[in-house]
């Protein structure tokens, strides 16, 4: 089995593409003809047309042909395909990116549409309101306290932003030669919990905690980048991913739809490309109340 690492990371506030993979690209080493396979992570509900990401594809430049695939969620899944695509051995390095414009429309309106479609989406709930009986729930069952909630972040929810993102993964030979410390990924797992509110336990994470433990998140891991869309979000998840009391967490300052948890993925690599740390765990969520998570291990130690 092939050893995949992440080597270039970048990120923007703007959905502009083309700097963010040069950028990624530049600190990989790599030019845009070396990369095997292209993936991205965005939604057409948020853009407001069909097929948006192929408008996308003009910023890779696509002559000669290139290999391309698309995830309609958070570019953290994009990685996951593209993470698979060079264990199988059909690569040996990818460019993953994932891009939004979460300010340009009612973003409530549009997460309304990931809601049941027969018993809750009709109802158009506000997704600050559901978060809010999620946090509710929580205060009363004594999880955390309203204290807590403030030690973590100012506010109780991450500004929705616009933003943009790309890491490039490489096989092991690929990914020694491109930098001196990569950020070798030892284990990625993703797992979904019912769609129902009445069929989970909104106070547990039950999907991070079985991605955690399929990932190998180690005991001791020292930094964390976990995607919470609300502050009570991220207690939980705390909880759920059974972090040690000593890891250090990276703030999730911004909402940036479908880059944000890419982007978590690329915060805790660079903190290990850089030496700050030797190993980390970073998180992405879709889905309405923390509904699908996925978790990847990272370390800095050669497999």
């Amino acid at each position: 089995m092939n050893e995949v690492a992440v080597i270039g990371f970048a990120q923007s506030a703007t959905t502009a593409l083309v700097p963010v993979f040069e950028q990624a690209l530049d600190g990989a080493g790599l030019g845009r003809r070396e990369i095997d396979f292209w993936c991205s992570g965005s939604s057409d509900y948020l853009a407001g047309r069909a097929f948006s990401f192929v408008s996308a594809v003009d910023a890779i430049g696509a002559v000669p042909p290139i290999s391309e695939s698309h995830v309609e969620m958070d570019a953290a899944w994009a990685l996951y395909e593209a993470w698979v695509k060079i264990l199988a051995g059909e690569a040996r390095t990818a460019l993953v990116y994932g891009f939004g414009k979460g300010t340009a429309g009612d973003l409530n309106r549009v997460l309304a549409l990931q809601t049941d479609p027969y018993t809750v989406a009709p109802l158009w709930p506000d997704a600050i309101g559901l978060a809010g009986l999620q946090a509710r729930l929580a205060l009363e069952a004594g999880l955390f306290t309203e204290r807590d909630v403030a030690e973590v972040a100012p506010h109780p929810m991450a500004p929705v932003a616009d933003g943009a993102s790309a890491v490039v993964l490489a096989v092991r030979d690929r990914a020694a030669r491109s930098r001196a410390r990569p950020a070798w990924i030892t284990g990625i797992a993703h797992r979904i919990d019912p769609q129902g509110f009445g069929e989970r336990d909104l106070t547990a994470v039950p999907s991070a905690t079985a991605a955690a433990g399929d990932a190998g998140v180690p005991a001791d891991v020292e930094v964390a980048a976990l995607h919470a869309p609300f502050t009570h979000q991220e207690l939980l998840l705390r909880r759920a991913l059974k972090l040690p009391d000593g890891v250090r967490y990276l703030p999730n300052t911004e909402n940036a739809m479908f880059s944000g948890g890419l982007s978590r993925i690329g915060a805790a690599a660079s903190e290990i490309m850089s030496g700050r740390a030797g190993t980390a765990v970073a998180h992405a969520t879709s889905g309405p109340l923390l509904q699908q998570n996925l978790v990847c291990a990272l370390t800095g130690a050669t497999p």
